[in-house]
């Protein structure tokens, strides 16, 4: 006999400024749904505008989870987002409110639908060491070290981010096994849901006009005195959500690094970047279904015939 059916979810992910928020509530309103954010920078208090996190106003009455829940100074991972978003997707599932996953991490996306897995703990010499080396020799070199043991998982990191490159070889010295390896061998078979699996796909061209328009937005918008603020309260640069896209070109500005024009123009062309990797990782997950954003209509009907499916 066939054991009871898993609880159905909804995951609407893409590469940034596709879409994915206005997309989701427009279903959500039709279809009565709630959202739970899987973007990794939404959940930090303070950081609005360089996060694109929807107003009020644009969320229009939807409720949106695991928005604003830590400060820029606590720690924040997979880990964290599945215990917290785990609770809340099953019992949306149980009081039968459709469930939308709505995000660009897919890292989180992948902890809530399969689990995470288990590694090595933070090893403090170790650690110490690398910060060290990448003090010294700056993350760029890293990231190529990294490189030529993984290249899957450099592919994925920002030659910049070295929160993300120091973990990764980490990992590596302690378990004597690639990032990339480990995630294989995991599979990520802890599934508690059924998933519809949805991902936004645009023209490169149009999707890198959007990131350009949205990022002259942003400082329309108010990102530089964004970044003092944080800065005021006592965030500093080297925090992991100060050194994302947005906030450290910003930083370099304000320290009389980079003239703004320059601060502007890397600050496009990281987060394009940051796209081509989004959309490498997600072309890499089983089951992800490429939707156009422009064809709602079509979104909703294979939304609708899997939520009933089993009803």
């Amino acid at each position: 006999m066939a054991g009871p059916s898993k609880p159905r979810i909804v995951v609407i992910a893409g590469p940034t400024a596709s879409g994915k928020t206005s997309l989701a509530v427009e279903l959500a309103l039709s279809l009565g749904a709630q959202v739970i954010n899987a973007d990794s920078m939404q959940v930090y208090r303070f950081m609005d505008v360089g996060t694109a996190k929807p107003a009020l106003e644009e969320r229009r009455g939807i409720p949106h989870h695991l928005i604003d829940v830590v400060d820029p100074h606590e720690n924040f991972n997979a880990a964290s987002y599945r215990q917290m978003a785990l609770p809340l997707a099953k019992g949306l599932c149980e009081k039968k409110i459709p469930c939308f996953v709505v995000g660009g991490t897919g890292l989180y996306i992948r902890s809530l639908l399969g689990g995470l897995v288990e590694l090595p703990p933070v090893n403090p010499v170790l650690r110490k060491r690398l910060h060290e080396e990448c003090h010294v020799q700056g993350a760029p070199k890293l990231h190529r070290k990294l490189a030529k043991l993984d290249p899957e998982r450099a592919e994925s990191i920002h030659p910049n981010d070295s929160v993300r490159i120091i973990r990764a070889l980490e990992i590596m010295e302690q378990t004597r096994c690639s990032s990339s390896d480990l995630l294989k061998k995991h599979q990520f078979k802890n599934q508690e849901f059924q998933a519809l699996k949805l991902c936004l796909k645009m023209e490169k061209k149009q999707l890198y006009e959007r990131i350009n328009k949205r990022t002259e937005k942003m400082m329309a918008n108010g990102l530089i005195e964004e970044t003092e603020h944080l800065i005021k309260r006592g965030y500093a640069p080297h925090l992991k959500p100060m050194t994302a896209i947005g906030y450290r070109h910003i930083v370099k500005y304000l320290q009389g690094e980079w003239p703004l024009e320059r601060a502007m123009e890397t600050l496009k062309q990281d987060t394009r970047r940051y796209s081509k990797r989004q959309m490498t990782w997600f072309r890499a997950e089983p089951d992800m279904i490429p939707v156009d954003p422009l064809n709602p209509v079509l979104i909703e009907r294979m939304i609708r015939a899997f939520l009933t499916e089993s009803a």
